[in-house]
């Protein structure tokens, strides 16, 4: 099966204007998720799907594969289906978001064999497991449950499973996991991406404000594997300073 990496990318954000073209070391953000997502062993090819000719521009500049999307692409799935609807000779499309500058190349393989070994599924992502008590409880962490298969069951900002007994240390180490941190690594079957990208939201997708849920709400099948840890994301000024700290200490 063919492989293709696909980074959807916009231009605006709130918490850090104009993120992805902050330079460290020399590159924009963005250059940085690129070269980072082009060490998969498995995918044939990585392409920047941008919103905005900056983008666009930067990821010309250093010679990367860019495809500016139309505007009415809501969404950075949006984004990867146009691009896979021009692309019948791949087989699974693999998001990666474009802010995540340390991204782990063995994750995505990670990801896209999921879907060549079980083709029973229609999409694939990874989770870690949570050891603290705190992050459980954030709802910017967002939960996953999963079942004996590997199969996603639910996701949720919530604390889920709920703990009716409390949440105890023990519980928390609990081997195999019982509470999980979903990372938003995506992979997709072709067809499957560009169905879901024609869907409407479904009620639980509007109310967590969970996109994954609509493939859950449609029956679809979602695997989940491990991972004991994932690239930080930026979207703060201290996140991106504190990436910035690691590539320096990493280039002495």
């Amino acid at each position: 099966m063919r492989v293709q990496i696909v980074i959807p990318a916009r231009l605006a954000s709130t918490r850090l204007p104009e993120k992805l073209l902050l330079s460290v070391g020399g590159k924009p953000i963005l250059q940085h998720t690129y070269e980072s997502a082009s060490r998969s062993t498995v995918a044939v090819g990585v392409v920047a799907a941008v919103d905005d000719p900056r983008l666009a521009h930067a990821v010309a500049s250093f010679g990367g594969n860019v495809r500016l999307t139309s505007p009415e692409c809501q969404s950075g799935t949006d984004r990867v289906a146009e691009v896979a609807a021009e692309m019948p000779e791949i087989d699974i499309f693999v998001n990666v978001q474009g802010d995540e500058p340390e991204i782990d190349p063995k994750a995505i393989d990670l990801v896209a064999q999921i879907l060549v070994d079980h083709p029973e599924a229609d999409m694939a992502t990874v989770a870690k497991p949570i050891r603290d008590a705190e992050l459980l409880a954030n709802p910017n962490c967002v939960k996953v449950v999963i079942g004996n298969d590997r199969k996603a069951i639910y996701f949720s900002r919530a604390s889920v499973p709920y703990a009716r007994d409390g949440v105890t240390p023990s519980l928390l180490q609990q081997e195999p996991p019982m509470f999980w941190h979903h990372v938003g690594l995506y992979a997709y079957r072709r067809d499957f991406l560009l169905w879901f990208a024609e869907q409407s939201p479904s009620p639980l997708e509007s109310v967590e404000k969970l996109e994954q849920l609509r493939a859950l709400s449609a029956d679809r099948h979602i695997i989940v594997a491990r991972v004991e840890s994932a690239a930080a994301g930026i979207d703060t000024l201290d996140d991106f300073n504190a990436f910035s700290s690691r590539y320096e200490s990493h280039q002495r």
